[in-house]
């Protein structure tokens, strides 16, 4: 049966059964007390009026008990046809939802319910709904543009590729020192990005463990690594700040760090530019930030960076230039670990990064 028949006959039992009830109290408190049989005076006794009818208990229930079944006949057709009534229009909203559900379902997430009326529990449902349709919207657009963003990518190391290969092949007496150099160029940055997209991926399913990690501890170890590159760029790094745990994937968040460093670092002025790299800790969150010194940017660039495949300045064709997804994979190791990513031009040139984590909370027996 239908959710609108089952109310349906849910009302219409409960009029039956406070119809029911409604006779039994008059059974109860009236009928009961009426004798079966009547007892009168003698038609001859001094002073009888006249001849007199008293009904008894059995003349009362003929007399009654028809008009009760009528009643409780009527009672259950105007329950029927009520309930019926009240139960179409109470899941009316449900129909509406289920039709939107049926769009998301084949594909149509621009759909909306937009419920109208007061706020009870189907508007509330609703509202949720129409709030999931246009999560699912956002993030299937965005990864839309972000396989076509991929794509692009990777054509680009695979044709030339593929050119160097024909160029070998029809030129035999070409010296092959420099295509194989060349090649093996091509092919690290091509592997550069599929390790990217791949710990793009792992950090948006956040299929990680959870272990106290200390930010201090990963900025030390993130400008040790790249501090041959920041030599050979002639900047400098500086590293200071508390002991910030935050609860987390110690690989991800050494990754986060060490994208944010080399960010700062390739991203800077040409000679003697500053990299300066800071945590700090309060009871409830712990907070990485990482300035650079550098050209004066866009504000409304700097709100584009953290998109797939977004620069800001033209692409470089460096040892070091990255594949245009570093700050898109420190934005999405910050949301897997529950915090955020903000940029900001600084006044004197350069990018501030900050990244707000949850405090790492004490865990029995640690």
């Amino acid at each position: 049966m239908s959710v609108r028949l089952k109310l349906t006959l849910s009302y219409a039992g409960f009029i039956m059964l406070a119809g029911v009830l409604l006779l039994a109290v008059v059974w109860v408190f009236l009928l009961r007390y009426v004798p079966e049989v009547i007892y009168t005076a003698p038609r001859d006794a001094p002073g009888w009026p006249g001849p007199m009818i008293v009904p008894n208990r059995s003349d009362l229930l003929r007399a009654f008990v028809p008009k009760a079944a009528l009643m409780l006949a009527f009672l259950l057709l105007f329950g029927l046809a009520g309930g019926w009534v009240l139960a179409g229009s109470m899941l009316a909203p449900l129909t509406r939802i289920t039709n939107a559900t049926r769009l998301a379902a084949g594909g149509s997430l621009s759909h909306r319910i937009q419920l109208e009326g007061r706020g009870d529990e189907f508007r509330e449902l609703a509202d949720a709904f129409d709030t999931m349709l246009a999560r699912l919207e956002a993030h299937d657009a965005e990864q839309q543009r972000f396989a076509a963003n991929a794509s692009h990518e990777l054509r680009t190391p695979l044709a030339i590729t593929q050119a160097l290969l024909d160029v070998a092949r029809n030129d035999l007496d070409r010296d092959t020192g420099e295509l194989v150099e060349r090649l093996h160029f091509v092919n690290s940055r091509a592997i550069d990005l599929t390790e990217a997209l791949l710990l793009l991926s792992r950090a948006n399913q956040r299929s990680f463990a959870r272990e106290p990690v200390d930010l201090s501890l990963a900025a030390e170890e993130a400008t040790e690594t790249l501090l041959p590159l920041a030599e050979k760029r002639a900047v400098t790094l500086e590293t200071s700040g508390d002991v910030a745990l935050a609860d987390g994937s110690h690989a991800l968040l050494l990754q986060l760090t060490t994208n944010l460093v080399h960010n700062a670092i390739v991203h800077n002025i040409p000679t003697r530019g500053t990299v300066w790299v800071t945590t700090t800790a309060s009871p409830d969150t712990v907070t990485l930030t990482v300035e650079n010194t550098g050209t004066p940017l866009n504000p409304r660039l700097v709100t584009t960076l953290t998109e797939p495949f977004q620069r800001a300045t033209s692409r470089l064709h460096t040892d070091h230039a990255g594949v245009g997804l570093g700050l898109a994979i420190v934005k999405s190791i910050a949301h897997a670990h529950d915090g955020t990513l903000t940029l900001a031009p600084r006044a004197a040139g350069g990018l501030r990064a900050t990244v707000r984590l949850p405090a790492a909370q004490p865990h029995p027996g640690r």
